[in-house]
């Protein structure tokens, strides 16, 4: 039970945090993108920019700030989750790419662009 709840509220999460980056102009052309290496929770364009956006969600204060929640191995999962994205839509290799976090603890939305670089590497 406990699972599907969890299942349930990063959904709910993601939605809203789906709802907040349209509000700001993001275009979303896919949502939830899965391979065998690794999850990129919503993926669209905001101007010139493919971005790659990871959203966490912390309904407590006494948790570390959602953000914090990205560390070095996701970062290396979703760029590698990236790179594959790229390849299998055939992307042009010049088109720039951005990685974001979308953090939200309780109602507090927090938007980082370029939250931090292509990681390269396995792992």
């Amino acid at each position: 039970m406990g699972e599907r709840n969890n299942r349930r509220t990063g959904a709910e999460q993601e939605e809203k945090a789906a709802e907040y980056l349209k509000k700001h102009g993001f275009q979303i052309v896919e949502r939830n993108f899965r391979w065998s290496g690794g999850e990129i929770d919503i993926i669209g364009y905001d101007r010139e920019y493919l971005v790659f956006v990871e959203v966490k969600y912390r309904g407590s204060s006494r948790y570390d700030h959602p953000l914090e929640a990205v560390g070095s191995v996701k970062r290396r999962k979703i760029c590698r989750a990236a790179d594959y994205y790229r390849c299998s839509r055939k992307i042009a290799p010049d088109r720039p790419v951005r990685y974001d976090v979308v953090g939200i603890r309780r109602e507090e939305i927090t938007w980082i662009t370029n939250a931090f670089p292509h990681v390269y590497g396995r792992g």
